[in-house]
């Protein structure tokens, strides 16, 4: 299983064409579906009027320090996370989007350069398609059953769903059938024609529902965090008050004495009679 193409051995039955024909409509619904939400939420225009808004009102930002800006943007909010304070989600997150980026780029060298049989696939790739996958499963699931925000905030019922569910939800359906078809089809199952089905559904339910889910948000998040990043470099903050300097013996006084001001009663322990998992 973990050595076999398995888009390879379904050449046999599905001709290699129609296959690469689907994987190119995914990437155009999934092009289609983020254009269609930029344009319905109005995305791009509210980040173009507060980049401009910001650079109005704040001190000049050198070509250096937009390029370091930039490069911090990629290796912490990109690529590492680091919006996320709490651990367990970060890497719930790290081990979801890593993982799914191995199993679609797997996914298409399989498909576009090792399309049959002929073709020997190196094992190290169906390797890392099934590793992909069950990376991705496992930060999947994980999120699904233990950190989501509503259930551990909220205390909703980990089974109660919404409309913001449609890509978690799509996504492991997509990557659960993805690795129980692999399997059924490596021990030559009966069933599998009826997991390349449920698996081509649930592939085009998340590629194809791009403007109803959160799959577009990934394309946001790094702009988004840009643009934080660069209303800090030029002093506005996104409007928010400057942080006080605790070194500072007048602010760190300042802050405590607010602290005091507000603080109630002994109402008890509080947040610490239970495990600290709020958001």
């Amino acid at each position: 299983m973990f050595t076999s193409n398995p888009f390879a051995e379904l050449s046999a039955s599905i001709s290699p064409a129609i296959m690469q024909t689907y994987v190119i409509v995914m990437v155009a619904l999934v092009v289609a579906g983020t254009l269609i939400d930029i344009v319905h939420k109005k995305s791009a225009k509210y980040f173009f009027l507060n980049w401009q808004k910001s650079k109005s009102r704040g001190t000049d930002v050198s070509a250096g320090e937009v390029v370091s800006v930039a490069v911090k943007t990629v290796a912490i909010d990109a690529i590492t996370s680091g919006e996320f304070c709490n651990q367990r989600r970060r890497i719930a997150h790290l081990l979801t989007m890593y993982g799914f980026v191995i199993y679609a780029i797997a996914t298409a060298i399989m498909v576009f350069q090792f399309p049959t049989p002929a073709t020997p696939t190196p094992d190290i790739l169906p390797q890392l398609w099934h590793i992909g996958a069950l990376m991705a499963v496992v930060g999947g699931y994980w999120f699904w059953f233990f950190i989501r925000v509503d259930v551990s905030a909220e205390g909703n019922p980990w089974f109660r769903v919404v409309r913001a569910d449609l890509f978690i939800l799509s996504l492991l359906a997509n990557l659960t059938l993805a690795l129980i078809w692999s399997y059924v089809q490596s021990v030559d199952g009966s069933w599998t024609t009826i997991f390349l089905g449920a698996y081509i559904l649930a592939t085009t339910v998340l590629f194809g529902s791009v403007p109803w889910s959160k799959f577009s948000h990934m394309f946001y998040k790094p702009a988004a965090a840009f643009e934080k990043r660069m209303s800090e470099a030029n002093g506005t903050r996104s409007n928010l008050p400057k942080p006080a300097d605790r070194s500072d013996p007048a602010d760190r006084d300042r802050h405590s004495m607010e602290l005091l001001k507000d603080a109630p009663l002994n109402m008890g322990l509080g947040i610490k009679r239970e495990t600290p998992r709020h958001y």
